[in-house]
């Protein structure tokens, strides 16, 4: 096992971006309410302006090309996973269910025992 400590470096420019970033949608957000006599395509077209603008601003950060290449990794690892056809899975889901089954008749069995120990054995309640 590797123990390299990993250090990020955020340049200043980045760190703008990111914060103009914010500010974009919170200006979308803002003039989505502030907006609240127009009519709705307006409103949602100033609540997507801000998105979009936040979106490309972040795009060019350091953390937002990060970003863009996990994505791109997850979905080429998700493409390599080996999904079950719908036969297994109809099997493991029986016995998915089967097992929950018997674990609830056995913790039902369990109360009702420790019900009839508890109050008719030990304390005689009944």
């Amino acid at each position: 096992m590797s123990n390299h400590s990993v250090e990020t470096v955020t340049t200043s420019a980045d760190k703008a971006k990111l914060g103009m970033a914010l500010i974009a949608v919170l200006a979308g957000v803002i003039g989505f309410y502030m907006l609240a006599g127009q009519p709705t395509l307006v409103r949602a077209a100033a609540l997507v302006g801000g998105l979009v603008v936040a979106a490309a601003s972040a795009w060019t950060s350091a953390l937002g090309q990060s970003f863009i290449g996990f994505a791109r990794e997850s979905v080429r690892e998700t493409k390599k996973v080996v999904w079950p056809s719908r036969k297994e899975a109809m099997q493991l889901t029986g016995v998915v269910f089967g097992f929950v089954f018997i674990m609830a008749l056995f913790l039902w069995g369990t109360d009702k025992l420790l019900e009839v120990v508890l109050y008719d054995l030990i304390l005689g309640w009944r």
